[in-house]
């Protein structure tokens, strides 16, 4: 049994979306038992039109619920300790869970995640791991958007990190790591890119395969299974792929419906128009992991659908399932008991 603990509350449109949500990741994997965590006379009513879960979830009221535009700071002073959000994170810390989902406001979840749940002995900073569509299948990007730049250390860490991931939700004995830079000549780039590259060359590592630098249309081409950036870099990348797949859309629209030719023609090709929609639908790739922390935590895109927050709780299922936490210590300790460059340290908090 995998428990899976749930911030109800959260995303842009809390329950309703959520429980819908949990409902098609329990058809999927009925071996998950949900702890809820709501608002009193929130989830009552949707629980009932899904006797399945309401049968595999506990429900556990909290005062107050963090706001999507509340202050990462503020909501950690007013939510700590009886939010719906902080409740889901520390069910991980009280072992009544081994995985927290939310959709709720990121800043506000990475702040609590990060004091709640303390980081993993040796790393420094944690960063969100997204799943990428590709050409080739599905990568895994990082970070983007828990942390403005990075240091070779943190770079180093997140390559770590990231092919545990991969190791863990691909299946795969040594995934490929590429560091993202404006070229894939080893002279461009910041000096913290060149200088982690030449570190994960010698890298005493057999969870991981150093690619070398990638560029931008690598992601999308699925060049590698890990692509390591920092989080200014990585969130605008991540908004511009989404933007640029809204564009596309807009654009076909438009084409489709101009002439009769072309409704016509739309017709014959709906298919491939379908095939290509289910590729490009964020729900279908929703929930970015938390990595570095003492627990496994997933962030939902907030406007997801119920489809988005099921892939999200599946995305925790399978962290779990194939010991992502279990992974990433080994590879963590490994790498910094043979490596000069960064010696061991206390634990951050």
């Amino acid at each position: 049994m995998i428990r899976i603990s749930i911030d109800a509350m959260g995303g842009d449109y809390g329950p309703e979306v959520v429980i819908p949500g949990l409902a098609k990741a329990l058809e999927r994997h009925p071996d998950i038992k949900f702890v809820i965590y709501a608002l009193s006379g929130t989830v009552e009513r949707l629980l009932e039109k899904h006797p399945k879960l309401k049968a595999a979830s506990e429900v556990r009221y909290s005062e107050t619920a963090v706001a999507m535009d509340e202050k990462p700071s503020q909501a950690l002073r007013s939510g700590r300790g009886k939010s719906t959000m902080w409740q889901a994170i520390e069910a991980i810390k009280n072992n009544d869970a081994d995985v927290c989902v939310s959709a709720g406001n990121t800043g506000a979840l990475m702040a609590m995640s990060k004091f709640c749940l303390r980081m993993m002995p040796n790393v420094e900073r944690p960063a969100i791991a997204g799943i990428w569509p590709t050409l080739r299948g599905e990568s895994i990007v990082l970070d983007i958007g828990s942390n403005i730049g990075a240091d070779a250390r943190q770079l180093v860490d997140y390559s770590v990190m990231g092919a545990g991931m991969a190791r863990a939700l691909f299946e795969v004995d040594r995934p490929t790591v590429g560091l993202l830079n404006v070229g894939v000549e080893e002279v461009k780039g910041l000096d913290e890119i060149k200088e982690a590259g030449l570190i994960l060359k010698d890298a005493p590592l057999d969870g991981l395969e150093y690619y070398g630098f990638v560029e931008g249309n690598d992601i999308g081409n699925g060049t590698v299974d890990v692509v390591v950036t920092e989080g200014f870099t990585g969130n605008i990348a991540l908004k511009t792929a989404e933007g640029t797949a809204r564009q596309m859309a807009q654009y076909l629209r438009q084409a489709m419906s101009r002439t009769i030719m072309a409704k016509i023609g739309y017709i014959f090709a709906k298919g491939a128009f379908d095939r290509i929609r289910e590729k490009m639908d964020p729900n279908k790739v929703n929930g970015g992991v938390f990595l570095g922390l003492n627990g496994i935590v997933i962030k939902s895109h907030g406007g997801a659908n119920s489809d988005g927050i099921a892939a999200a709780v599946e995305v925790g299922y399978d962290m779990v399932r194939n010991k992502l936490m279990e992974k990433i210590a080994d590879d963590l300790k490994l790498f910094h008991e043979h490596s000069p460059d960064f010696p061991e340290n206390e634990p951050a908090v």
